[in-house]
Order: C-alpha cells, then sequence, then structure tokens
C-alpha cells in the first residue's frame, strides 16, 4: 500500500529526499505523498526510507491505498522504465 504522511509531520524535508521515486513534495503545511508514485521502496530498498528517517513517525500506511507486493513492484517498474 502507498504510504501517507499524517498531521505529526514537522515539514523538515528530510524524507523528500529519500524517496527514490520522487513521490514526496512539500505540501502546505505538511510535506505529502503522490500516492501513484509511492511504491513503499520496494524494488529499491528492504524498508520504505521515509519510514526510516522521519524523526516524527509521521509516514505511515494510507488505509485507503491498499496495494500487493507485485503491484508495488509493477508500480516501480513501471516508473523506472527507461
Amino acid at each position: 500500500m502507498a504510504l501517507l504522511i499524517n498531521d505529526e509531520c514537522i515539514a523538515c524535508g528530510v524524507c523528500e529526499t529519500e524517496c527514490p521515486n520522487s513521490a514526496i513534495s512539500e505540501g502546505d503545511p505538511l510535506y505529502v505523498i503522490d500516492t501513484a508514485l509511492c511504491t513503499e521502496c520496494v524494488g529499491a530498498h528492504d524498508t520504505a526510507q521515509c519510514v526510516e528517517v522521519c524523526p516524527t513517525d509521521a509516514c505511515v500506511a494510507d488505509p485507503d491505498n491498499q496495494e500487493t507486493q507485485g503491484e508495488l513492484e509493477a508500480k516501480y517498474a513501471s516508473i523506472h522504465a527507461d
């Protein structure tokens, strides 16, 4: 499933640079994750990097965007098909 950033976000921006899919951007006032680009780092890392680096645990599972491992892998492949 894609991730989202909840209201625990302090807008530090550390998550944005860690995302291999450029799915995270600065919102107003919090950072946001584009669910069309979020693969929970499947295909790039063993764990979701935003979750790993977030100092406030604001990056959490998005219950409205549930995807299987296979769907996340296919999404990653599609995003990085050059």
